[in-house]
C-alpha cells in the first residue's frame, strides 16, 4: 500500500535490532576465554562489540586485530563454539513480534539485511519462527558485499519489489546508517541495540532514533502502516 510519504516496505538489521543475540556471543567469547585459561568477562564489556561480529568479539576478549598472527585462529575458534550455542539465550526484543505482526496486519512486508553470515543467520531466524514470515532475508555472504555497501540493501528492495526510496532500514550500528544512506533509503536508528564503541548514535545521520520497538511502530504508523 502506497502512503503519503511513498514509504512502502521496512528493512531490520538482526543483531541488536530484532533479537538480541549478545548474550550467546558472549558466552561464546567466554568459552574461548576459558580455553586458554582466562577469567570470563562481564556480558556489559561484550555486548556493545555484538554489532561487530566475529572482530568485535575477538578483539574484546583477547585485545587481537584482523591482521595480527593470533586473529584468524581466534575468530575461527569463536566462530565454532558460536555455531554450537547459537539459541542458548537469543531471542527477540520486547516488542518486537507486536511491531512485526503489526506490519503483517497492514499488509506491509518486511525483511532482515544482516552482515552475519548465513550459517548463522538460517538457523536464527528459522529457529526464532522469523522465516516464513519475512520478505526476504539478506545475509553477509548473500551479495558480492556487506554493510556498509549499499548492495545487501538494495538486494531486499529488488526482492520485495520496491524500489529503496520506498523503503525504511532499521539498525543499532553505524554501518546501518552507511549503507542505508547510500542505498537511498530512510534510516531508523534502533537505540535499544548495541551502537558499538564508534561515533554517537545522534551524528550518525539517521532519520529518526527511536528507543524500544514500541516507539519504532509508532514512527512507522504515521508514515507507512
Amino acid at each position: 500500500m502506497a502512503t503519503a510519504t511513498g514509504l512502502r516496505g521496512v528493512l531490520f538489521d538482526l543483531d541488536g535490532t530484532l533479537v538480541d543475540s549478545a548474550p550467546d556471543l558472549a558466552g561464546a567469547a567466554n568459552r574461548l576465554r576459558a580455553d586458554h585459561g582466562l577469567e570470563p568477562l562481564p556480558l556489559e564489556l561484550l555486548r556493545p562489540m555484538v554489532g561487530s561480529g566475529a572482530r568485535g568479539m575477538v578483539g574484546v576478549a583477547f585485545d587481537v586485530a584482523p591482521g595480527e598472527p593470533r586473529f584468524e585462529p581466534l575468530r575461527d575458534a569463536f566462530l565454532a563454539h558460536y555455531e554450537a550455542g547459537l539459541l542458548q539465550s537469543t531471542r527477540p526484543f520486547d516488542g518486537v513480534d507486536q511491531m512485526l505482526s503489526a506490519l503483517e496486519a497492514a499488509g506491509i512486508p518486511w525483511g532482515i539485511v544482516t552482515n552475519k553470515a548465513a550459517r548463522f543467520t538460517t538457523p536464527i531466524v528459522a529457529g526464532l519462527g522469523l522465516v516464513k514470515r519475512a520478505a526476504v532475508v539478506v545475509c553477509g555472504d548473500t551479495t558480492p558485499h556487506a554493510k556498509p555497501h549499499p548492495e545487501p540493501l538494495w538486494h531486499a528492495a529488488r526482492a520485495m519489489g520496491l524500489a529503496p526510496e520506498s523503503v525504511v532500514y532499521v539498525g543499532d550500528d553505524l554501518r546501518d546508517a552507511q549503507a542505508a544512506r547510500a542505498a537511498g533509503m530512510t534510516m531508523v536508528a534502533a537505540t535499544w541495540g548495541y551502537l558499538g564503541l564508534g561515533e554517537p548514535v545522534h551524528e550518525w545521520g539517521a532519520d529518526a532514533l527511536v528507543a524500544a520497538p514500541s516507539q519504532l511502530l509508532d514512527w512507522l504508523r504515521e508514515r507507512v502502516i
